[in-house]
């Protein structure tokens, strides 16, 4: 009898969070979201913390549980879990570049819903803050960590190895690059609407899709 062929293997579901971590990642987006709105309506210096937690309905000790620094409110999220899954569950033929598109971009696409204009807005205020572009590098380190394990379990390699981290940090310095270009030189509209985010968003894909592009094709110039 031939021999059967064994079902092809399926990258291995990770459990989601449980309730008390589901409830810590709602008190945090509510910080988060409370502080990127009074960021808009006074400007990003001109909020302290306390008056985050105010708005929040929380003490000021609970803002910083969840972000040591004001900062952080900015920089920390819970996208690069999601990305890293969005990776492993792309296809093992797939390029890596291929795949990390795929991941990126569809934090950006409409099924985001309103994540994807907080996203924005974040970046944003990346772009026009120093300080916040000053502690940037240590998140990155973080993303780079996350990204560089999906990526080593793809290519059956260690997230240490030297060719993976120059990899991760190709990508990310590609990712960060083109989020700058676009915020840089693109007159995107500052109305927060549907059609203005998916506007804001539709160029920020383009960039992205273009820099990733520029790396798979060994960056020619």
């Amino acid at each position: 009898m031939p021999k059967a062929t064994p079902p092809t293997s399926q990258p291995e579901r990770r459990p989601g969070p449980g309730l008390r971590e589901r409830k810590k990642i709602k008190t945090r987006q509510a910080i988060r979201r409370t502080a990127l709105r009074l960021f808009a309506e006074q400007g990003y210096e001109a909020t302290p913390v306390d008056r985050i937690a105010a708005a929040a309905d929380v003490s000021t000790s609970t803002v910083f549980r969840y972000f040591p620094a004001k900062e952080d409110i900015v920089l920390t999220d819970e996208y690069d879990a999601l990305m890293a899954e969005a990776i492993r569950e792309r296809p093992e033929d797939e390029s890596p570049t291929a795949s990390l598109r795929h991941a990126v971009v569809g934090l950006l696409g409409p099924a985001a819903g309103a994540e994807r204009e907080e996203l924005l807005a974040r970046l944003a205020l990346v772009r026009q803050v120093p300080a916040l572009r000053a502690r940037m590098s240590g998140g990155l380190a973080d993303s780079g960590t996350l990204l560089g394990e999906a990526l080593a379990e793809r290519s059956g390699r260690a997230p240490e190895d030297f060719e993976v981290r120059v990899a991760v940090g190709a990508v990310l310095g590609a990712l960060r690059e083109a989020v700058f270009h676009c915020l840089d030189h693109h007159h995107l509209p500052t109305a927060s609407t549907a059609r203005a985010t998916a506007t804001r968003a539709d160029a920020m894909a383009t960039a992205i899709d273009r820099a990733l592009d520029l790396l798979s094709r060994g960056i020619p110039l």
